[in-house]
């Protein structure tokens, strides 16, 4: 091969190089102004499309949610945001209960839990979708305008629940047989430790509770 022809072949893989590198580092800028606007709940305010679909990539396989804006339109804006900047990335599975219900939504980083923990989300008037196998709806405390960033997925029939304050904002279209594969061995456990988990986040549950099934990743996808 003569000289000019390694010199361009080098130039080329350089170039290649360079790119790549600065792919990388426009992700990783990327992640890291999700993770900040994760601190700052209140930056987080865009406005869901009236139909979206978010992709959860498990660790029993892919779970996709639909959601529809009007079923609740305060539930379905802040979970389009919640997915958008990353918050469900490594969250944990931490109560699922064959034939009820399977309950995620407390971030992995503490900090993160504590600057949504005041943060309590608006009552929406619900009635437009029962809680019916598939549908995932927010949990709540049992007092008005009380929900957060914890959501679970039905596996039943829960419309008992329907005048509770648990609205549905969407429902899963694909994979729901994954999400009945769910690592239910812990059942509530968990659950009877929850000021520990957002106080401690993953670190804890790891250690207490390793077979949690989780969220790989989840994004918004058309």
């Amino acid at each position: 091969m003569r000289r000019s022809s390694i010199v361009t072949v080098s130039f080329i893989l350089a170039l290649f190089a360079l790119q790549s590198l600065s792919s990388s580092a426009a992700a990783g800028q990327t992640a890291a102004s999700k993770a900040s606007k994760l601190l700052t709940p209140a930056a987080l305010t865009a406005k869901a499309p009236a139909l979206f679909k978010a992709k959860f990539d498990t660790t029993k396989g892919v779970i996709v949610v639909e959601v529809h804006r009007d079923w609740s339109p305060f539930g379905a804006d802040r979970f389009y945001n919640l997915v958008n900047n990353g918050f469900f990335n490594g969250v944990r599975f931490f109560r699922v209960i064959p034939g009820f219900m399977a309950q995620f939504g407390i971030n992995g980083n503490p900090a993160v839990n504590a600057a949504w923990d005041k943060v309590d989300l608006k009552d929406d008037p619900g009635g437009k979708q029962s809680n019916t196998r598939g549908t995932i709806s927010y949990g709540n405390t049992g007092r008005p305008n009380s929900r957060g960033t914890q959501v679970f997925i039905n596996y039943g029939d829960n419309s008992r629940l329907d005048g509770q304050g648990f609205t549905p904002f969407g429902m899963v279209v694909e994979g729901m047989d994954a999400a009945d594969m769910l690592n239910a061995e812990y059942g509530s456990a968990p659950q009877d430790r929850q000021a520990r988990i957002v106080a401690e986040g993953n670190k804890f549950l790891i250690a207490n509770y390793p077979k949690l099934d989780y969220v790989k990743t989840a994004t918004v996808v058309k």
